[in-house]
């Protein structure tokens, strides 16, 4: 069975980062191919989050900072290279879908073996830089997902929360660490 990797959203942060955040679930691909040949001063802020670590949703061409390998149904596959050559026309000026196809097939290919040798439910993370020769590199990381986590919530899919907050009922306010950072930042500059 083939496996692709499908967008996920562990919370709502892709919502706020990327100018178009992917919707949980869609198939995606590395998409890399919308950086080729830009300048990185060219990209807004936005864009150049995408460029760091974004999956491309081929359903709405918005961005997911993780993607989840998935084992594919029926036609997927087949489903998936057509919303990306759909796309291809639509926003990259494609002439039609005869020329988008073969493209749209490659980038599934790419993000299928992308998925070989991972368990399904395995998450994927992207990060993307320029090299000091100007070469676009790409790395994959792979966080595997543990039968329980240390918080039990189950709509994290075995993985875990990077920061748990417990609400105290304590009536007495005790008193906190306070730092001033701007006065921190003048005293950095003085020195």
């Amino acid at each position: 069975m083939t496996r692709l990797l499908r967008t996920i959203r562990l919370d709502q942060s892709d919502t706020v980062v990327f100018a178009q955040a992917a919707e949980p679930g869609e198939w995606a691909v590395p998409g890399t191919f919308l950086f080729a040949g830009r300048p990185q001063e060219s990209l807004s802020r936005k864009e150049q989050i995408a460029f760091r670590s974004g999956f491309l949703g081929v359903t709405s061409f918005g961005w997911s900072t993780l993607a989840v390998v998935t084992e594919t149904q029926g036609d997927d596959q087949d489903q998936a290279v057509l919303a990306l050559a759909h796309q291809l026309v639509h926003h990259l000026g494609a002439p039609d879908l005869d020329a988008a196809l073969p493209a749209a097939r490659e980038e599934i290919a790419l993000a299928s073996d992308l998925c070989r040798g991972h368990d399904e439910g395995t998450l994927i993370a992207l990060h993307r830089r320029i090299d000091e020769t100007g070469a676009m590199r790409e790395q994959f990381r792979s966080l595997k997902p543990r039968e329980e986590t240390a918080f039990s919530a189950g709509y994290l899919q075995g993985h875990d929360k990077a920061f748990h907050f417990v609400e105290t009922e304590d009536d007495e306010e005790e008193p906190g660490m306070q730092i001033d950072l701007t006065a921190f930042g003048r005293e950095e500059g003085e020195r």
